[in-house]
């Protein structure tokens, strides 16, 4: 009997160091990995799962009211317009911006293009003579060979005479 009591106390002592060993091999595999995951966070592996990637939209172009839009307030800054001059030169901007769009579109041969897109600016040039009045349209002109940079006025200081 107390040989039989022996036995059974050997394999519950077993048994125990068994479950203590599968225990402390689940509790340290998430310390370890843990750990290796950190020492090689940027060594470049890829992770398991792949990430769905966002399918890259095109960038519409610009109507002619978003292109006007966008530039009026540089050119009012730049030309000091009031309202009812903003609002004129808004309209023809979009006239002639939406038909240069157009003949882009068109694809014509490159004469054909020069031609239509002289014919279009001479056309925006006499609408804008008729619709401001001259200083507004001489200072647009001179905005628009600036390349849309501030027309800056033309006071010189005068020079003192050294005698």
């Amino acid at each position: 009997m107390l040989q039989f009591t022996f036995e059974i106390i050997t394999i519950m002592r077993t048994i125990f160091k068994t479950f203590a060993l599968i225990i402390l091999f689940f509790g340290m595999t998430p310390v370890l990995n843990a750990q290796y995951n950190q020492a090689y966070r940027n060594s470049g592996r890829r992770r398991t799962i792949p990430q769905a990637q966002e399918p890259i939209k095109k960038a519409e172009p610009l109507t002619a009211d978003e292109m006007v839009a966008a530039e009026m307030p540089k050119i009012t800054e730049a030309l000091s317009l009031n309202d009812f001059e903003q609002a004129v030169l808004s309209s023809i901007l979009t006239k002639y911006v939406q038909q240069r769009i157009e003949l882009k579109i068109l694809n014509l041969s490159p004469e054909k293009t020069r031609e239509a897109r002289e014919n279009i600016d001479r056309k925006q040039d006499e609408e804008f003579k008729a619709s401001l009045p001259e200083d507004k349209y001489d200072a647009l002109i001179e905005y628009q060979q600036n390349g849309g940079k501030k027309v800056k006025s033309k006071k010189r200081k005068k020079k003192k005479n050294k005698s």
